[in-house]
C-alpha cells in the first residue's frame, strides 16, 4: 500500500507511490546486490533514521517489492520478482545521476554496496576484457571479475554480510587503490595514465597496463565530456 496518492491513475504515478518516499531507491539499490539483515541495511544506510528504515522496509513489503526470508539466524530483507524487475531501471537511473555527478561533497561516503552497483552500472559488456580486478576505494575492496561479457561482484571488506555471495578463488590481475576521483577515469575526464600522475589511484599489484582495459570496461561518459565530444 503506498505511504500517499497522488491521485492520477497512471502507471509512473503507481511507481512514485511504491518507491517514491525518500530513502526508498537506496533500499532497492543495496538489495539489489543480494539479501541483507535489517541491520545490514541500517550499516549500509548511516544517516537514515531507524524509524524510517522500519517504514520503508514495511511500504516496499505491502507494494509486493520486498519480502522478509528466514536465515538460520533472525530474518533477512530481498526483492520480490516484482522488485527485482526494477534493476534495470536502476542502472538507467544511476547512469543517468553519474553524468553530472560531480565530485563528493564533504561527509559522502562509499558503501560496498554503493560501489558494486556502481561498477554494476558503468559495466560496458561489448568492451570487457576478461580479468581479475580487485578495487580499493577507503575502507571497502571489492573483487570485479570479467568473463565473457558478464560481470561479477564480490565483496572483499569489511567483511560481506552472512547472506553474501561465495569469495573468489586466485589473485587479482591488477589491485587498483583509488578514491573518490576515480570517477573522473570512469567519466572519461582523464586517462589511465592522467589518474596515476594525478594520484587518483595506483596500481599495487599486478599489470599496470590492465588500466587501460578496466576504463573500457566501465565507462560511462559525462556530460561534460559528451558536450565536448559534439563541440569537436
Amino acid at each position: 500500500m503506498a505511504a500517499r496518492s497522488y491521485g492520477q491513475y497512471c502507471g509512473v504515478t503507481t511507481a512514485v507511490e511504491l518507491i517514491g518516499e525518500r530513502w526508498a531507491l537506496l533500499i532497492v539499490r543495496d538489495l539489489l546486490v543480494g539479501p541483507r539483515r535489517y541491520t545490514d541495511l541500517k550499516q549500509g544506510l548511516p544517516r537514515i533514521p531507524t524509524n524510517i528504515l522500519s517504514t520503508r522496509l514495511k511500504e516496499l513489503q505491502e507494494g509486493g517489492v520486498v519480502r522478509r526470508v528466514p536465515l538460520r539466524r533472525g530474518l533477512a530483507y530481498e526483492l520480490t520478482p516484482y522488485g527485482r524487475a526494477l534493476e534495470p531501471v536502476m542502472l538507467a537511473l544511476g547512469r543517468w545521476g553519474f553524468q553530472t555527478m560531480g565530485d563528493p561533497e564533504e561527509g559522502d561516503i562509499v558503501t560496498p554496496d554503493s560501489l558494486t552497483m556502481a561498477l554494476r552500472t558503468a559495466f560496458q559488456p561489448d568492451a570487457a576484457v576478461d580479468a581479475e580486478y580487485e578495487l580499493h576505494v577507503g575502507e571497502v575492496a571489492l573483487r570485479a571479475s570479467v568473463r565473457d561479457g558478464a560481470l561479477a561482484v564480490a565483496q572483499l571488506a569489511p567483511p560481506a554480510p552472512p547472506v553474501g555471495g561465495r569469495l573468489p578463488d586466485g589473485d587479482a590481475d591488477a589491485v587498483i587503490v583509488a578514491g573518490p576521483g576515480i570517477r573522473r577515469l570512469i567519466a572519461g575526464e582523464i586517462t589511465p595514465a592522467e589518474a596515476i600522475a594525478q594520484d587518483v589511484l595506483a596500481v599495487v599489484r599486478g599489470d599496470e597496463a590492465l588500466l587501460d582495459s578496466f576504463a573500457r570496461t566501465f565507462h560511462i561518459a559525462s556530460i561534460a565530456v559528451l558536450e565536448k565530444e559534439t563541440a569537436s
